[in-house]
């Protein structure tokens, strides 16, 4: 199956499989309303894979703890006795709780309780407990209970495997954002953006020696961890033994629980998923990875966090933020930092930003100097604009940012910008904001823009014959810097001569002005050409000048379209004038007026 197979569906079976587990949401109906089945369905899910796995040697794990129960450590030996990172030492299965319809609460909360406390820690980040009295109360429990029950709830390894299971779980998490609605992107970004980001990731990376460690990914903002799963899903199809740790955090209880629960499924290790703000309580202090790949949140002030921010900014290099700190009101360039600290040497970084990161903030301010950073150090490799209403939560104009830590010799001073706003496919049916797919076409021709790395206009003709297209330019690093200049003129006496003070001219306040001067260009010359000739006896008070940087990303796109003729725009006027004078004549009989 193909990648954008993957995105219209997960497979026959595994869809099969979802909808038998979502149709529980019957039982729920009326006692909850439909954008809240998921608060049940996914923990129950997530319980019954773990039931089932674990219920071949429940018996084992049942003896095993009657002999180490005095112990303070026991996780190893009961680990060992279920085979897998999590246990459980009810007596309890779920045959047994249906077989007790008069005790089913306090019966199912013992064999909640009976778990490892890893699964334990994810069904409290999902507030399932609160479910359980909910569903009590609603007198749901039973039959929610006895559904999960039935031979085609069945979720042992026998009869769906850890990767299937994954994709099942993807499913559910997905019908379950996107019954959100609107309020999905807070925590779920669509496939077609992730795979787009996953390719440019791992364009023209070599996964074929069999020798070499591990490959890591980061994700800062992980929500429910598709981003990280997409990666390794696409990094196992450019090599099938690769081996692959994925490493997250979330600020969410509810979607790192998801997550957590995710990395148990797919038999990872679930203490790689970290709950905590990433921008104030870094739970990967000290790491670096291979890869990061994030769409952190934007447009959300950092007020809260910014005690430890400022911080830790103070300690310059030795922190994450020494560079420079964004406005308060806006904290997705801390997020961008964060993710740069955190890539090795060798490292890639994809993650999205709305279009403030461009251009937001004058020279010298911190989202400038953010920016003077990573170009600078020469790590900006392409950013790429999306299609609007791309996303669940926002239709606002939104950008991949591809950073490269070390760029081939044919990518070095240089930047691509790649415009690829046109290039999309319409959704028969919007999800929220969402109104457009990246497909797989789309998504390939953004790729070649990204391969050829050069000035170029791509197009391609998709389904119902529409023609997409992607425009690319290079530009080279230095000319996204300019240097403010603070220009200033004589203060004149009643003669019209300069006044002086100590051998100098002084200043006329009211008449200072600043110019941008690209840093491309001397600074004295851009003066002499452009500002002398308008004003005599000015000069540049270098004190003041400050270095800056923008990605002038609409101004390199702009196509100057001809105004139309006055002319033109007169004879139209005028043969609609007569139109509609014939169309009053029609409607009010011809006559004139009295």
């Amino acid at each position: 199956m193909g990648t954008n197979d993957k995105i219209k569906e997960v497979g026959v079976n595994i869809q099969e499989k979802a909808n038998l587990i979502w149709n529980v949401a019957n039982t729920l109906f009326g006692a909850y309303k439909p954008h809240e089945y998921g608060l049940v369905v996914l923990p129950m899910a997530v319980i019954k894979r773990f039931h089932d796995c674990l219920l071949p040697n429940h018996d084992k794990i049942i003896e095993t703890y009657e002999k180490v129960k005095h112990l303070q450590v026991k996780d190893g030996f009961l680990r060992s006795a279920s085979g897998y990172k999590f246990y459980n030492t009810s007596p309890y299965t779920f045959d047994k709780l249906k077989a007790d319809p008069e005790n089913i609460k306090p019966n199912f909360e013992a064999f909640i309780n009976g778990f490892s406390d890893n699964v334990i820690d994810i069904l409290a980040n999902m507030g399932f407990f609160t479910q359980i009295e909910r569903m009590n109360d609603a007198g749901v429990l039973y039959q929610v209970i006895s559904d999960f029950c039935e031979p085609n709830a069945d979720m042992s390894p026998e009869k769906i495997s850890a990767i299937d299971m994954g994709y099942v779980f993807e499913n559910l998490v997905q019908r379950f954002s996107e019954s959100y609605d609107e309020e999905a992107g807070a925590h779920f970004t669509s496939r077609d953006i992730i795979y787009l980001m996953c390719d440019m990731l791992t364009m023209n990376a070599d996964f074929a020696d069999s020798e070499a460690p591990a490959k890591t990914v980061y994700d800062m903002a992980m929500g429910t961890s598709q981003m990280l799963t997409c990666m390794e899903e696409r990094i196992k199809t450019l090599d099938s033994e690769a081996a692959i740790i994925c490493y997250g955090q979330e600020i969410n209880p509810f979607t790192f629980g998801i997550a957590k629960a995710d990395m148990l499924i797919r038999g990872g290790d679930p203490d790689n998923m970290q709950f905590g703000n990433t921008l104030n309580d870094d739970k990967f202090s000290g790491y670096t990875f291979d890869y990061c790949i994030s769409n952190p949140p934007f447009g959300i002030d950092w007020k809260r966090e910014a005690k430890d921010i400022e911080k830790e900014h103070d300690e310059g290099d030795a922190g994450r933020f020494g560079v420079g700190l964004p406005a308060k009101s806006d904290g997705q360039m801390l997020f961008m930092l964060n993710g740069i600290a955190k890539l090795k040497d060798t490292g890639r970084m994809a993650i999205i930003q709305n279009g403030s990161s461009l251009f937001t903030g004058d020279a010298g301010s911190g989202q400038s100097e953010i920016r003077r950073y990573i170009i600078e150090n020469d790590w900006l490799d392409a950013i790429v604009q999306l299609p609007n209403d791309s996303f669940y939560n926002t239709g606002i104009a939104t950008y991949i940012w591809l950073i490269t830590k070390n760029k081939p010799e044919s990518h070095k001073e240089h930047v691509l910008l790649i415009d690829a706003k046109e290039c999309f496919e319409q959704r028969r049916k919007p999800i929220g904001s969402k109104r457009v797919d990246i497909t797989e076409d789309c998504r390939n021709l953004i790729i070649e823009a990204y391969g050829n790395y050069t000035d170029n206009t791509y197009t391609k003709e998709i389904e119902d014959g529409k023609i997409v297209t992607v425009k690319s330019k290079l530009l080279s690093a230095v000319s996204l810097g300019f240097n403010k200049i603070t220009v200033e003129s004589p203060l004149l006496d009643d003669n019209g001569q300069p006044v002086m003070k100590k051998g100098k001219k002084v200043a006329d306040k009211t008449k200072r002005d600043t110019e941008i001067v690209p840093l491309d260009e001397d600074m004295e010359e851009y003066f002499k050409r452009e500002v002398l000739p308008y004003r005599p006896g000015a000069w540049i008070d270098k004190s003041k000048t400050k270095l800056g940087y923008e990605i002038p990303f609409t101004k390199t796109f702009y196509e100057y379209q001809e105004m139309e003729p006055a002319e033109d725009i007169a004879k139209r006027i005028e043969a609609h004038e007569k139109s509609m004078s014939s169309k009053l004549k029609a409607l009010f009989g011809g006559g004139e007026e009295a």
